[in-house]
């Protein structure tokens, strides 16, 4: 059974354990949570909102403590963590500003007296979230789901449980009703509890595929609505009229922002051969320049790995893809130090049958595949089981954008690294997930959307 802890991953000492929340605890918070909701779906907009955009000033008052707890639990880089918190503060104050808008009722045009689609709030929402970006998982659903009505009831992952209660105090300082947001210890063995539960009206989950198809099987046995964001192998697309230099340093912040355990990172970098060997050089000596060590040091580049099995699976895909015939050019290994540290990685002559291409890597390692056009880039940047996002690189924008229209992705960027913001939709297709997050679509996955017709 997964254990509720910190654990340092800079050296893999436990810092502090939690007892998980019993089956008669779970259960009698959600009811507690259904009858907040009662109260709290009837509070006119305007004032929900109020405690929405609260949320934004406790985040930015609280922010370098926040940051703190996740350098501590999953090791990520200050400054990263900081910047996580003030995007998740701005989009908090973006729902508390458009909401009102985006629920607003719909007139339709018919032969009633009166016809319009209302915007009702579904009740009590479970929230299974993952630990690589700890606040911003939870943030960017939970301020539209909480400004149009809804309660969450939320599992975060079990490595990352003083981020967990942190969150929960950043709501009760923000002055939200008792049980409008409820924070649970359980292991991952334990998430049918928060599905299966009569009142509970829909699922929200963040996490691998495999993950994502148990609570989704697990929701459907129960009929629950559901929205997955899962993995992703996103394609970075070079083409050859691209600025190799450039390019080569969005690409180090593709995929190793967050020590590349991201899914969104760029994980796949497909390239044109005329400038294959250029843009590898220039990656190479990029990737070489960064700087492992302390999260909370400025200097630092990355930090370690979220976990020791992270690490250690990590290093097995490269393995492996080094004995199908990929070559290492810069880390390929674990330090010999304690800790779930990892070395940044370029793999080239990276091709299909090789973890490298076939799976997600979840880490500090990008792999290099070259090919002959652009036809066959979309080909490549296809042939994966996911469709998350993608990134094309090219000096003809016209052009770049004809090929991301080709890419089966949930978002495909030209000349940008792929990122989320709140005034768009996110979110996957293929094994990469269903529903989206954020934009107006974001607050319409959970809600009631009635047609209301008056003769």
């Amino acid at each position: 059974m997964s254990a509720i802890a910190t654990i340092n991953p800079q050296n893999n000492e436990i810092v502090r354990q939690f007892e998980p929340h019993s089956p008669a605890q779970v259960a009698q918070g959600i009811e507690r949570a259904n009858e907040a909701w009662l109260a709290w779906k009837n509070l006119p907009l305007a004032q929900r909102v109020t405690y929405v955009h609260r949320l934004s000033d406790v985040l930015l008052e609280r922010k370098h403590e926040l940051a703190q707890l996740a350098a501590l639990e999953m090791g990520k880089v200050l400054r990263e963590s900081i910047s996580e918190i003030e995007k998740c503060a701005l989009t908090c104050r973006f729902y508390a500003e458009k909401a009102e808008q985006m629920l607003a009722p719909q007139p339709v045009g018919t032969e009633a007296s009166r016809c319009y689609v209302a915007f009702e709030p579904l009740g009590v929402v479970s929230a299974i979230m993952p630990w690589n970006y700890p606040y911003w998982q939870v943030f960017r659903f939970a301020a539209p789901a909480l400004a149009a009505g809804n309660v969450i009831v939320l599992k975060h992952a079990p490595n990352v449980p003083q981020c967990a209660l942190a969150i929960a105090s950043v709501f009760e300082q923000a002055g939200f009703p008792e049980n409008v947001y409820t924070n649970f210890f359980l292991p991952n063995e334990r998430v049918h509890e928060l599905i299966s539960h009569e009142l509970v009206r829909a699922v929200t989950f963040t996490g691998s595929s495999y993950a994502g198809s148990v609570v989704a099987s697990l929701a459907g046995k129960y009929l629950k609505k559901t929205l997955l964001e899962l993995g992703g192998s996103d394609a970075f697309v070079v083409l050859a009229d691209a600025d190799v230099q450039a390019v080569a340093q969005k690409a180090v912040k593709a995929r190793f922002t967050n020590g590349g355990q991201g899914c969104t990172s760029a994980k796949r970098f497909i390239v044109e051969k005329p400038i294959a060997a250029a843009f590898t050089a220039a990656l190479r000596e990029k990737i070489a320049a960064l700087q492992a060590g302390d999260p909370t040091d400025p200097q630092t580049s990355f930090g370690p790995m979220a976990r020791e099995d992270l690490a250690q699976i990590l290093l097995e895909q490269v393995q492996k893809s080094v004995a199908a015939g990929a070559q290492v050019l810069v880390g390929g290994a674990r330090p010999t130090k304690v800790g779930a540290w990892f070395e940044p990685t370029l793999l080239t002559n990276v091709k299909r049958g090789m973890p490298a291409y076939d799976e997600e890597m979840f880490g500090a390692v990008a792999s290099v595949i070259v090919v002959e056009n652009a036809q066959e880039a979309v080909a490549v940047a296809n042939d994966t089981p996911y469709g998350l996002g993608a990134s094309v690189w090219t000096a003809n924008t016209e052009k770049g954008e004809k090929i991301a229209a080709q890419i089966q992705a949930g978002c495909t960027f030209v000349n940008e690294i792929v990122r989320t913001d709140p005034r768009v939709p996110f979110g996957g297709v293929k094994q990469s997930g269903y529903g989206r997050e954020l934009s107006h679509w974001g607050m319409h996955e959970f809600v009631n959307i009635k047609t209301v017709w008056v003769a």
